[in-house]
């Protein structure tokens, strides 16, 4: 990595003068799904079968799309939860153009108990990811489950999603290079990744693992989905390079009785 933020910031203007979006675009995506696609690779073709009867818990919804996505498979209730008032607003009326807005609610928060608690494309972007999976397993049933769908993690060519306007360059680059370069064409203020839009933590393969481990939650479930291109040269020691996608089911912790 660079140790100049001088010098960084420099060669970043030489090389990429400002984002253009083309790095997000060929990520947008190598595996594009919907919600349906995901859930199908998570528990297979019958995944919808039994939401008539469970509350679902669309957590980092953004804006409603996977949210009405469950809803017309079939949810009994959707709450779509979300930091982002703007984007909460799109949910709504997103449901409400598709006739289920009596089905969903959306909301920052919720203390109603979850059958299913779903997070696609969002846990890289927590700012307390151990936070989230806390409040993850406060409102779940105790028999219900978490299915998270998320990437690309931080080790991934474009893991550093706008700060990688090539491969790898949220690496080489330090973190007050690449905010500087970012200040030249986004206006918010940010500092530090954790403050952009939409915030970026930081997340690899072996801390997820490790959060997991810490949260009181197991994994009954772990996909690791690789960049297709590279499918033959990922294993567990390239794994952190060169997965896309980590894809999960997380059931509450049994307690050994004695």
């Amino acid at each position: 990595m660079f140790g100049s933020s001088e010098l960084g910031y420099r060669m970043l203007r030489k090389l990429r003068p400002r984002q253009d979006g083309s790095a997000e675009a060929s990520m947008e995506w190598e595996y594009g799904l919907s919600y349906a696609d995901t859930l199908r690779e998570l528990l297979g073709d019958d995944w919808a079968v039994g939401l008539s009867e469970r509350t679902v818990v669309d957590f980092g919804c953004g804006n409603g799309r996977g949210s009405v996505e469950l809803s017309k498979a079939g949810a009994a209730r959707v709450i779509g939860i979300d930091i982002r008032t703007d984007f909460l607003e799109a949910a709504r009326a997103r449901a409400e153009a598709a006739g289920v807005a009596a089905r969903c609610i959306f909301t920052t928060a919720t203390d109603i108990e979850a059958d299913i608690v779903i997070s696609i494309d969002a846990f890289e972007h927590f700012d307390d990811p151990a936070a989230i999976l806390g409040l993850m397993r406060s409102i779940l049933h105790p028999g219900g489950e978490v299915l998270l769908s998320f990437g690309p993690t931080w080790y991934h060519p474009y893991g550093g999603h706008l700060f990688s306007p090539f491969p790898w360059a949220h690496l080489i680059f330090s973190e007050r290079a690449l905010i500087r370069w970012r200040a030249d064409f986004k206006h918010d203020g940010a500092r530090r990744f954790t403050e952009v839009k939409g915030g970026l933590n930081m997340m690899t393969i072996s801390r997820f693992e490790r959060l997991v481990a810490e949260s009181g939650f197991e994994l009954a479930s772990l996909r690791l989905v690789p960049i297709r291109a590279l499918r033959k040269l990922h294993t567990r020691f390239t794994r952190e390079f060169l997965t896309s996608l980590v894809q999960c089911r997380l059931v509450k912790q049994q307690v050994q009785s004695r």
